[in-house]
């Protein structure tokens, strides 16, 4: 396949001298071109937009948000959905990341397994992907056949399917039913997408999962109400929620969690509304788990 064409592959005159630069030059060249990419992104905000809306209403219903890509855009959506149970406390089979390769191409490049249409459309089969899902593709170039393959079976069984590409009038673009085009304009080293595109990559995956769990009602204000306290550090977290919510000591904060299973969200809902950690749970499963729903009530 001819890739000369692709806004991907094209040589960037900032840079063209750039192995004659001095060390300080060098970083100001890459630094001045990494501010052409949130422009980028924000000219394809309303597409982006669509695409949470429509993960949302999968995700709403019971369905998952897989992610599946090849090399780095594939390590960045492995790395989007690793964060959410943590972040967000949902399962780990909710957000799913597929890469090209598995999970050994996470820390070793396995680049030809990216060539393999069918490979795509086993790895979507193995997760029993279905109609009640949603797919996000994701590839710098537009045209990899692993992600190709997996958008075409999904396609094929109703299911929306999302493309997340760098490159205009892209082939993915013609078997999705929604693109997000962020384009950065050329590499400063020629074809390197891990850069500028995978910038813009990673931005457009932190708004998708991130926006689809505010709608889903894991924020409350701007704070991670249902994070999952794994560690210290998260343990801290919790307590701080839960005092910033509801105005208690930090005593009190750590026993209201303890009574409601360590669950933040749930002591919240309990202290401000004075009711029993069942109580509480009842009238989040009311508010679909808002718990400003709740609070209006």
């Amino acid at each position: 396949m001819d890739i000369i064409n692709l806004e991907t592959e094209q040589s960037n005159q900032a840079s063209a001298h750039i192995d004659s630069a001095s060390t300080e030059e060098i970083v100001r060249i890459i630094n001045q071109e990494d501010h052409k990419v949130a422009p980028a992104v924000q000219r394809v905000l309303p597409q982006v937009a669509q695409a949470v809306d429509i993960i949302y209403e999968k995700m709403r219903a019971g369905g998952r948000l897989i992610y599946c890509g090849c090399g780095t855009s594939g390590r960045l959506g492995v790395l989007d959905a690793v964060e959410c149970p943590p972040t967000f406390g949902v399962p780990p089979e909710m957000v799913t990341g597929l890469m090209a390769g598995g999970p050994p191409a996470f820390v070793k490049a396995m680049e030809g397994a990216e060539d393999d249409r069918e490979l795509g459309k086993a790895d979507l089969k193995a997760v029993g992907f279905s109609a009640g899902d949603a797919l996000v593709g994701i590839a710098a170039s537009g045209r990899t056949p692993y992600v190709l393959g997996a958008m075409e079976y999904a396609s094929s069984l109703g299911a929306p399917v999302i493309a997340l590409t760098c490159s205009g009038h892209s082939e993915m673009s013609c078997v999705a039913r929604l693109t997000i085009n962020p384009v950065c304009g050329p590499e400063v080293i020629t074809g390197s997408t891990r850069m500028k595109s995978g910038t813009a990559q990673k931005m457009v995956l932190n708004m998708l999962s991130t926006a689809v769990m505010i709608k889903l009602g894991k924020v409350y204000g701007n704070l991670m109400v249902d994070l999952k306290a794994t560690n210290l550090k998260l343990e801290r977290r919790s307590i701080r929620i839960v005092r910033q919510s509801t105005g208690v000591t930090e005593e009190q904060a750590r026993e209201a969690i303890a009574r409601c299973g360590g669950s933040c969200k749930t002591a919240i809902v309990a202290l401000l509304c004075g009711f029993t950690p069942r109580e509480a749970e009842a009238a989040l499963v009311k508010a679909d788990g808002h718990i400003a729903k709740v609070l209006e009530k």
